[in-house]
């Protein structure tokens, strides 16, 4: 039997309900077919028995495919129009008990990175923030909360000597930030979106999928705000049938339901 892509496809979506033909087949593939040579694994069924028989190597396979790029910031310009325009809007529109999801969280930066700037407008006991990902490995990190320093390198020092505490060489985050958010596992492609959110984040992870798969995703979020809400999305991507949808734009990377 010849096992190839389209077998490896079936047998993982068996293994771990992902569907890989959501993603763009040319990059994933690659990246899987250089995972399997670094195991010393020669093809597909040798890899679905070893993902079978081998805890640490599945839960690895997970985070690999998952994509895990992440940091405090991330492009820090857009989080200053979020502070400066995005924020306030949000305040005066909905008060200060916002409901906030930030999706495909990785392991914690960006809802982190929430909290210290809504902190300048919101009492912290007040800030609530739902945090989800496909990767447990990466959940458990953000619980943990502690990051090697290029991943604070855009974190202003005032944040950094207010919200974090120097272990080694790392960063670790307050107890105090960590208290405001809850994590949560969730598969963006199968699970039931939130409802009525004031503010959705979903950064620099859609790249990975199909247009189709991309444009299905962009109306679920859109439907999981409540009117006036705010969509926050990345630098590397673009909602092009954005009025089609619904959505306001209010720049490149913010839109309003």
């Amino acid at each position: 039997m010849f096992y190839d892509y389209e077998y490896f496809k079936k047998e993982i979506l068996k293994l771990t309900a992902i569907d890989l033909n959501c993603y763009k087949e040319r990059q994933m593939k690659r990246r899987i077919d250089a995972l399997i040579r670094n195991k010393g694994l020669e093809g597909y069924d040798k890899y679905i028995i070893a993902l079978k028989e081998r805890s640490e190597l599945f839960d690895e396979f997970l985070s690999y495919m998952t994509i895990n790029v992440s940091e405090f910031f991330r492009n820090p310009e857009q989080w200053e129009f979020f502070d400066r325009e995005v924020l306030p809007y949000l305040v005066k529109k909905f008060g200060s008990h916002l409901k906030i999801w930030s999706a495909a969280c990785s392991t914690g930066d960006e809802p982190y990175s929430l909290v210290m700037l809504l902190a300048k407008h919101i009492a912290i006991p007040q800030i609530n923030i739902l945090a989800t990902d496909l990767d447990r490995q990466c959940l458990e990190k953000a619980k943990i909360g502690l990051y090697m320093e290029k991943s604070v390198e855009n974190v202003p020092e005032e944040y950094k000597k207010k919200y974090f505490t120097k272990v080694g060489s790392n960063y670790k985050i307050s107890d105090l930030i960590k208290s405001r958010v809850t994590f949560q596992k969730h598969d963006l492609l199968k699970d039931a979106y939130p409802r009525d959110c004031h503010l959705v984040l979903c950064r620099n992870v859609l790249i990975y999928f199909t247009e189709d798969t991309k444009d299905e995703l962009f109306r679920r979020f859109y439907q999981c705000l409540t009117p006036g809400g705010t969509f926050f999305i990345g630098s590397t991507e673009q909602i092009m049938d954005y009025k089609e949808i619904g959505y306001q734009r209010m720049n490149s990377f913010f839109y309003q339901r």
